[in-house]
């Protein structure tokens, strides 16, 4: 079950960063050609940026679920097979410990409860918190950042899904063989 939870929310964001890519491939390509006809359109930029950054989180984390995230195999590839897989184990808790604390800064930055207890009233979470994350727009875009900044605590909730399936997976591949 956890398997396929991974491999569906992987393909959901694969599919994402796919639309984003060609997103960002048409809004730059409007900005070259609407800067050539000297009508530049000012939000292009910011949106493409914003694009390519989703893009990127989304493709990371389904990158962990597929195993071709960046890896330097040098010293893995000398260690003796035990050895090897005892690292593999180390580096999945090591995924997985940061995906966790990632979604416990998101936690702290969006406050969600105590956004919920000031009845979604951005002021008065604001007063109580000191905390302007809704509050906060894009430069050119001008809708809030905090629907941006989303993206973070996507990445993280879909970090630790593909990690703990990542090490549920070695886990039952060990005990097969």
């Amino acid at each position: 079950m956890l398997q396929r939870l991974s491999h569906l929310w992987a393909r959901i964001e694969m599919g994402l960063a796919a639309a984003l890519a060609v997103a960002i491939t048409g809004l730059v390509l409007l900005n070259v050609v609407t800067r050539a006809m000297s009508a530049s359109i000012f939000w292009v930029d910011e949106a493409a940026i914003y694009a390519m950054t989703w893009m990127t989180f989304l493709a990371a984390s389904a990158a962990v679920h597929y195993g071709q995230s960046v890896a330097v195999t040098l010293f893995t590839d000398m260690l003796p097979p035990r050895a090897a897989r005892i690292a593999g184990r180390v580096v999945d808790m090591v995924v997985l410990i940061f995906a966790l604390t990632m979604v416990w800064l998101c936690w702290r930055w969006f406050l969600p409860l105590d956004l919920m207890r000031a009845g979604f009233d951005t002021v008065a979470f604001q007063g109580a918190t000191f905390n302007f994350i809704y509050a906060e727009p894009t430069l050119t875009l001008g809708i809030r950042k905090f629907w941006l900044w989303l993206i973070m605590p996507l990445f993280a909730l879909g970090l630790t899904l593909h990690a703990v399936a990542n090490i549920a997976r070695r886990a039952e591949a060990e005990a097969t063989a």
